[in-house]
């Protein structure tokens, strides 16, 4: 009984550790894991600007010009013009638009990449995705969901009616109106419909223009030097490569030294912008500076400003700017606001509401820093509120330069810092107080950024492109609130964004179904079969393949304009397309019957008559006179129809010689009497059901193709049909032919049997006599 007593106090004991100890767990993990009013992790950044390239900020009805590096999240939108191409990194991401593109971003955080294409083309590379990752790509009839990581192309029709997907690499699915569609790596899918999805699966077609820029882009991520040095899921690294040098330093792990001038600072060229829900964020005006200002640290080493970058097996989280504030606000100096920039080990501390996970996350994913440290900055500055940093001593506010400064009212409308910037002393920035947060109300100009002044005065998409609703799987957030709704509530906390639930109670209340009239939501779908195309990309039915008011532009997917062989409305004096040339004695599809098969409708050839030469198609297009006809043109040469003449063609003229037969180079059997070409032979009885023609005339002699100068066009000739059975000998080359109908010429008299006989006779008598 005793035994059993301490056998029971000892499990109760083991019980209340274990409990204790996963309580302890549970705690640490929801330190790790993202409170509600956590901002995401990650934005996409706008990187790459060729051609006009508008950009319109969450909530905002103003279209202004982009610019590079500044930061996108869930509500922008940009749009790329005609001749226009842009490109948006995510990281784990590299989103690619063409030219007359637009999209949105409906959502976007820590596991959700949810774009709306409304026209146009954008290419996907997809690095990683975690098993709960969604990655979907909405159209006005359609939504596609990558399921693998790979290369995928999505084109959204310019009236809405149809959405051409290709899979280079990976996987993906389409969703639309309760049926959906699985594409595989190589195929090219075209769904077209809206009430039903209608789907056709070919294999991928060759690359065009912009898939080629999209290889080139991707090169610089593959073969970039800085991916040994920082984690491949930093946005903008691949910029590092060309604009300075990684060199290892013993107290510090690998720097990289910017290629800059004498006297330049961190955060010093560029604006300062209002993103929620972050708030103020840096936007650099170097075509490098995206990730030395929103990961990593600063220091100066031996008089030359370094960044190193944070560990690079963790993943970084992104910060609207690693900085600490300098007055600002009614404490300030002199109205204006200054700024440095953190240096290793040092704390960075949120203006924005988030959770004490977060705040661990940020700094131990962007420097070395002990997580002890990280806790008493966040007791001090966001438990208690304390927003002023007494106790901390920054080693770059001490540094010469290092303290960059702007009047406040330029820092509240995104003016570029290099152009209002105020010197300040050393004793100014000493008395100055240190603020993880200034204190400073931003402007619908800050929302706008730098380019504010180009509001409404840039190229936007098309009304009804903009106003168009896509179809999307994943429920889409409700859309942002304008700026104009909240910027009476951020005045009252300068400085501080709206929390979500403070946000929340500034939209409108309604039916929650209209809360987002831009998106329709797709009904679970059942897996559907789609019209499987012929081997190569060509479908069985080209004509019926294509939706009946495709537009030219976007171009069809993965297909370079021009690389259709078929040219219709080709202009006469244009040749024809490369390689395109019929190959020697190789028999050409649809432009002359069967060997040994006679057409019908088509008269049969006379055994007792001189066999039409063949037409030959083996010039090289240098000896091809450019003056034929236009297809379904009337035809100078064509012989009518038996019995019928053809439509719109003038009566044949009895009285005219008859047309030279056109030569053929196909093989056939020779028919043994044959008279030489050089003896002209008559034609003394008609062809069945040909008109007869006047024996007043002789008729003409054949005509033969063997000059260069008199050669015909290579292309077959339309709408004609040769008989079969004709021979291949070649007539001699002293037989020319005539650019117009020879002269008649007088026949030798023929003499009859009889007076051949005669003839004969009379030489046999003749001999002996010799």
């Amino acid at each position: 009984m005793r035994q059993l007593t301490k056998n029971l106090r000892r499990t109760i004991a083991l019980l209340a550790l274990a409990m204790v100890t996963t309580a302890l767990l549970q705690r640490a993990v929801a330190q790790d894991q993202p409170d509600q009013d956590d901002p995401p992790s990650r934005v996409a950044r706008l990187g790459q600007i060729e051609g006009s390239i508008s950009f319109q900020p969450a909530g905002e009805s103003e279209w202004v010009e982009a610019v590079r590096n500044r930061p996108m999240t869930t509500g922008d939108k940009v749009w790329a013009d005609k001749d226009s191409r842009a490109e948006l990194s995510l990281g784990s991401a590299v989103i690619d638009l063409n030219s007359n593109t637009g999209i949105s971003f409906l959502n976007l955080d820590d596991r959700t990449v949810q774009i709306q294409l409304s026209s146009g083309a954008v290419s996907v590379r997809v690095r990683h995705l975690d098993r709960d990752d969604v990655f979907e790509i909405d159209t006005p009839n359609q939504a596609f969901s990558i399921s693998q990581p790979g290369q995928y192309r999505v084109e959204a029709s310019e009236d809405g009616s149809y959405t051409v997907v290709s899979v280079r690499q990976g996987e993906g699915e389409s969703t639309g109106n309760g049926q959906t569609y699985t594409v595989h790596a190589g195929q090219r899918a075209t769904f077209e419909g809206t009430d039903t999805l209608r789907a056709q699966v070919e294999d991928l077609r060759g690359s065009d223009d912009f898939d080629n820029w999209i290889d080139t882009r991707d090169r610089r991520y593959e073969n970039s030097p800085s991916a040994r040095y920082v984690s491949h899921d930093m946005v903008g690294y691949e910029d590092l490569d060309q604009n300075g040098d990684w060199s290892p330093d013993p107290g510090y792990g690998n720097v990289w030294y910017p290629h800059v001038n004498a006297g330049w600072a961190p955060y010093r060229d560029g604006h300062w912008a209002w993103i929620d829900p972050w708030g103020w964020t840096w936007v650099d005006d170097e075509p490098w500076g995206y990730a030395p200002f929103h990961y990593g640290r600063w220091a100066s080493i031996r008089g030359r400003w370094g960044w190193i970058p944070g560990p690079a097996a963790v993943r970084p989280v992104y910060a609207p700017a690693l900085v600490v504030f300098v007055g600002g606000g009614p404490g300030g100096f002199g109205g204006n606001v200054g700024w440095f920039p953190l240096g290793p080990r040092e704390v960075y501390v949120p203006s924005y509401p988030v959770s004490r996970g977060y705040v661990n996350r940020v700094n131990v994913s962007n420097t070395t820093v002990n997580q002890t440290t990280v806790t008493n900055v966040y007791n001090t500055t966001i438990i208690n509120k304390n927003t002023t940093i007494n106790n901390v001593t920054y080693v770059n506010k001490t540094v010469n330069g290092a303290v960059t400064a702007v009047p406040q009212n330029s820092f509240a409308s995104a003016q570029p810092v290099s152009r209002s910037a105020v010197r300040m002393d050393a004793r100014q920035i000493a008395a100055a107080p240190v603020n993880a947060r200034v204190a400073v109300a931003p402007t619908s100009n800050a929302v706008l950024g730098a380019r504010a002044n180009t509001a409404n005065r840039v190229a936007a998409p098309p009304a009804a492109v903009a106003n168009r609703q896509v179809v999307a799987k994943a429920a889409a957030p409700p859309p942002p609130v304008p700026f104009a709704a909240r910027q009476q509530a951020l005045a009252a906390h300068p400085g501080q964004p709206l929390a979500r639930q403070e946000m929340a109670k500034l939209r409108p209340v309604g039916n929650p179904a209209a809360a987002h009239p831009m998106v329709k939501q797709a009904p679970p779908g059942k897996p559907a079969t789609p019209t499987m195309g012929r081997p190569g990309g060509q479908p069985a039915n080209p004509a019926a393949n294509q939706p009946a008011n495709r537009p030219g532009n976007p171009p069809a997917g993965n297909e370079r304009p021009g690389a259709n062989p078929a040219q219709p409305n080709r202009p006469n004096n244009q040749p024809a397309q490369p390689n395109n040339r019929p190959e020697p004695n190789e028999p050409q599809p649809n432009n002359r019957p069967e060997p040994n098969r006679p057409q019908p409708n088509q008269p049969q050839p006379n055994n007792n008559r001189p066999a039409e030469p063949p037409t030959r198609n083996d010039r090289p297009p240098s000896a091809q006179p450019n003056n034929r006809p236009e297809p379904n043109q009337p035809q100078p040469n064509n012989r009518p129809e038996p019995n019928r003449p053809e439509p719109n063609q003038p009566l044949p003229n009895n009285n005219r010689p008859a047309e030279p037969p056109a030569r053929n180079d196909r093989p056939s059997a020779q028919p043994n009497n044959r008279p030489e070409p050089s003896q002209p032979q008559p034609n003394n009885r008609p062809e069945p059901n040909q008109p007869q023609p006047n024996n007043n005339h002789p008729a003409e002699p054949p005509a033969h193709n063997d000059r260069p100068s008199a050669q015909p066009n290579n292309r077959p000739e339309p709408q004609r049909n040769e008989p079969a059975g004709r021979p291949n000998d070649r007539p001699p080359q002293n037989s020319q032919p005539q650019a117009h109908p020879a002269q008649p010429q007088p026949q030798p008299h023929q003499p009859s049997p009889e007076d051949k006989k005669k003839q004969d006779e009379q030489r046999k008598n003749d001999k002996p006599n010799r």
